[in-house]
């Protein structure tokens, strides 16, 4: 039932009372907003948190009954999504940030300190009289200012445990852009440019690539100037942006849709944070254009949930290209149409994963679907669908306005053009790289990250799902077909420096708790896998196992890489293999 009274199973109970609520009235707003469809389920169901600080079965009975939907999948999808939680939080609610780089910084000891402060026995917990929630938390996407928390959707930054008191006030230092490197074309504007001040942007520039689109070049030339750039996607994946974009537009299907993925949620990352906050206008360009070429007139942006300030950017950049008619119907006179709708995530790293990602906008668990079919045939509900990364969309507009060939003129043959880097851990200034493709891991971190701090023992390049590299890897150049045969991947560009005062065994440790954490659980490979891996390190952490147990680990890597269905799994097992690679090269080898 849509409107009116509940039905009779809420009707005068606990849920009949939600509908009385106050409160209840945001969370239907955000229901009659998507006109009470199930694929608006996720926001909604983000919407109840924000409200309530839970999500109490009544509610979720009420949320069914007006999405007709069944009760256990409102559950299912409650309880799928990190953010959410059927227990209530404190007035005060921390996130604090436990992943490699902030563990090596003293995040485990912010960590302690708040719970001792907050009188919590242990992370998880809520103060008594539920003052203030604790909770350790996966990548929060600000490693270059770590250790970092998210109190009450606000970053704060460059934490140590004096600090706790000031955190849970939410004063501690807030999140800044750190952005250097040479040429600065994506990321020129950041920190001079007001990020929403349209008319300075387009003073500079923004937009013309669009104008010269509509009104001098064909959608069948626009995708022409992108495959003739060689540009690849910038979030990990690598496929030819161009031919992603040809495919699309030549699938049959009654509607197409374009999706940006802002899902950027890969421990060590955070170059997409940079360029949303910093300039959000180039990447929507990007988008237009994308939409534009393949013949879509919906698009979508889908934002991590835990990037609250970068979201309030967002909203407000699109409310000024509507009112320049640089968005909706009839943009610059040119009878093209284009809506983007912001769609939030919910706290999963594997809706960075592109099919994962439509399952979440749907109104679904984030599981990855089977391909094929891919995407650009049958993808957002069931229409052919290009969805870009951020850093990706962000290249588009200057392709549009040099010609393809102009990207050509950085990187290599087989490693076109220009590069976001993410230089956090033991350097000395950290923070995101726009470079050429082709530079080495020591001319980076010298030239643009001050230096090493402390003397380099590891390297992980790519974040979670990436490798490392030992310090005779620092002089290998960033290209694609560098790396290859050392089986490390650039990735989505996160560089995480470890120095010789880090036990590297810590860092897996962490690493495997993060992709046991994060696992959809859809695939057995991954699901128990994963937990293997992580009680196979704990067990040599505590000089439990056996002399066979690295081998064991080894191999079971291995199967791991073989075995799952998606990305996630298939290189969840990366920094163990490249560990042994690298740092144990006997290992796994015929005895």
């Amino acid at each position: 039932m849509k409107d009116g009274a509940m039905t009779a199973k809420t009707t005068g109970g606990p849920a009949g009372q939600i509908g009385q609520d106050e409160r209840f009235a945001a969370v239907e707003r955000v229901m009659a907003r998507f006109d009470y469809q199930p694929h608006g389920l996720v926001e909604v169901l983000r919407a109840a948190q924000e409200a309530y600080g839970q999500l109490p079965r009544d509610l979720l009975v009420a949320v069914a009954d007006k999405l007709d939907v069944p009760l256990s999948k409102v559950y299912g999808v409650a309880t799928f999504y990190d953010m959410f939680t059927l227990d209530p939080v404190g007035e005060t609610h921390a996130l604090i940030c436990t992943d490699p780089v902030c563990a090596v910084k003293g995040g485990g000891d912010v960590l302690a300190e708040a719970c001792r402060h907050a009188g919590i026995d242990a992370p998880g917990g809520t103060s008594a009289g539920g003052r203030t929630s604790v909770r350790a938390a996966s990548c929060l996407g600000l490693c270059d200012q770590a250790p970092a928390a998210l109190v009450d959707g606000r970053a704060q930054v460059d934490l140590a445990p004096g600090d706790v008191p000031a955190l849970l006030r939410g004063e501690a230092s807030p999140a800044r852009l750190q952005v250097r490197g040479e040429p600065r074309i994506l990321t020129g504007p950041i920190g001079r440019l007001a990020p929403t001040d349209l008319a300075a942007h387009r003073a500079e520039g923004a937009f013309e690539a669009l104008a010269k689109a509509l009104g001098q070049t064909t959608p069948d030339e626009v995708i022409a100037q992108v495959k003739e750039s060689g540009l690849t996607g910038r979030g990990g994946a690598g496929f030819p942006t161009g031919l992603k974009w040809a495919f699309a537009r030549q699938a049959p299907g009654e509607a197409r849709y374009v999706v940006c993925n802002f899902d950027e949620s890969e421990p060590g990352t955070f170059k997409d944070r940079a360029l949303m906050e910093g300039n959000p206008f180039r990447v929507l360009e990007g988008l237009i254009l994308n939409a534009y070429a393949i013949g879509a007139r919906t698009g979508y942006i889908f934002i991590r949930g835990e990037y609250p300030a970068a979201t309030a950017v967002i909203e407000r950049a699109l409310g000024e290209l509507y009112a320049a008619n640089l968005l909706g119907e009839d943009i610059l006179g040119s009878g093209f149409d284009l809506d983007l709708e912001i769609r939030r995530g919910a706290g999963a790293y594997i809706c960075g994963e592109e099919t994962a990602l439509f399952e979440a906008i749907e109104g679904h668990r984030g599981h990855p679907r089977a391909k094929p079919p891919y995407p650009t045939q049958h993808g957002l509900f069931g229409q052919p669908t290009v969805v870009n990364n951020v850093e990706t969309l962000a290249v588009i507009p200057s392709l549009i306005e040099h010609g393809g060939a102009w990207f050509r003129q950085w990187g290599t043959e087989q490693s076109v053009g220009l590069k976001l880097f993410c230089l956090s851990g033991h350097v000395k200034q950290p923070g995101v790289v726009e470079v050429p493709l082709g530079l080495t891991l020591r001319e980076l971190v010298e030239r643009f990250g001050g230096g090493f701090d402390g003397e380099p023992q590891a390297v992980l390049l790519g974040g979670a799902a990436g490798g490392f590299v030992g310090p005779d890897g620092l002089d290998v150049p960033l290209t694609h077909e560098a790396l290859r045969p050392l089986d490390v991947p650039i990735g989505s560009g996160a560089v995480m420096v470890f120095n010789r005062s880090v036990d590297l065994w810590q860092v897996l440790e962490s690493l495997a708790h993060f992709f046991v954490h994060e696992t959809c659980g859809q695939c057995a490979p991954c699901r128990l896998g994963t937990r293997q891996m992580l009680s196979l390190i704990d067990r040599i952490n505590l000089g439990a196992g056996s002399e066979g147990e690295r081998d064991r680990l080894h191999r079971l890597g291995q199967t791991i890489r073989r075995a799952c269905a998606c990305g996630l799994g298939l290189t969840a097992a990366n920094p163990v293999l490249t560990y042994f690679q690298h740092f144990e090269p006997e290992v796994g080898r015929p005895g």
